[in-house]
């Protein structure tokens, strides 16, 4: 290998340096869903990434979302799948199923970080009672089953996991904290609201474009900084819509609760978290409460 590329590769570990010493001992929250999860190289990618921040010293927790597979399944099943205004509606044996889809997922996951040298645990948001929830009410009238409004999530249980150096992989579900029964939760709300229990510096929102652009049929009209005040201009002038929306509801209630930078970027290009946090540039849409630029 020719030096001078040799030293390339010393001068991109030194510009990472002082985002590993800032974010040493710092929990960051990722939010892994989607068509990326499907895709092997990608997905492969994406846990590499947490694995390496484990290995800095830097503490990441996996939400995972899981809804193409729950709607997968329940086609193979006959069984329609039925939205409300985003919310899945769900029915008992629908709830079943998603349960059952979303634990398959956490097992494979936990098992490749495993592989990949990390060291990873389940935390059920039912069975470890990690995140407590309420039902949400009807939707126009129209009562949409188990989905859950999230009312508390434990953190001493994931913070547990921190400090024995196990990055915790949490699926959407919740337990109703009056009867007791799972719940289906928005895997961006799960990822908001343990970003704001830990106190996380950072929530990333992995999704299937490079962040928030100002015409979705042009790559280069990113736009790389976002502030709260901004994001109602967003949204009226029709730049932003849709399934971003949502995303950017989850970044606001994280950053709201004391999250210091929120980030969605596309899971899809090669280890794009690494090259979020630990570059000057990064390469997604960053939202923060004030009008300060990337910086460690």
């Amino acid at each position: 290998m020719p030096m001078q590329n040799i030293i390339k590769k010393a001068d991109v570990l030194l510009e990472a340096l002082p985002y590993i010493r800032n974010f040493y001992d710092k929990a960051v929250v990722i939010k892994y869903g989607g068509a990326a999860m499907t895709d092997t190289q990608i997905r492969k990618d994406v846990l590499e990434d947490v694995v390496f921040m484990s290995y800095v010293g830097m503490r990441p927790i996996l939400v995972h979302g899981g809804g193409p597979a729950v709607s997968n399944r329940m086609k193979a099943i006959g069984k329609e799948s039925k939205f409300v205004k985003g919310f899945r509606v769900t029915d008992e044996e629908t709830m079943q199923i998603a349960e059952e889809e979303f634990l398959k997922i956490n097992r494979e996951i936990v098992n490749e970080l495993k592989a990949l040298g990390g060291s990873a645990i389940t935390l059920s948001g039912k069975d470890d009672r990690v995140i407590e929830v309420k039902k949400h009410p009807p939707i126009d009238g129209e009562d949409i089953g188990f989905v859950g409004e999230i009312t508390k999530v434990n953190s001493d249980v994931i913070q547990k996991m921190l400090v024995g150096d196990i990055i915790p992989v949490i699926p959407p579900v919740g337990v109703g904290a009056k009867d007791g029964h799972a719940y289906n939760i928005n895997a961006d709300q799960v990822a908001a609201e343990v970003a704001g229990a830990i106190g996380a510096i950072k929530l990333v929102l992995l999704t299937n474009v490079g962040g928030i652009m100002k015409d979705v049929n042009d790559k280069h009209s990113r736009i790389a900084h976002v502030t709260l005040d901004e994001i109602d201009t967003l949204v009226q002038s029709g730049i932003v819509s849709g399934g971003m929306i949502p995303k950017l509801n989850a970044c606001t209630r994280a950053l709201k609760k004391g999250v210091k930078k929120t980030h969605i970027i596309d899971a899809g290009i090669p280890h794009g978290i690494l090259l979020e946090i630990f570059t000057d540039k990064g390469i997604g849409t960053e939202i923060v409460k004030n009008g300060n630029k990337k910086s460690v």
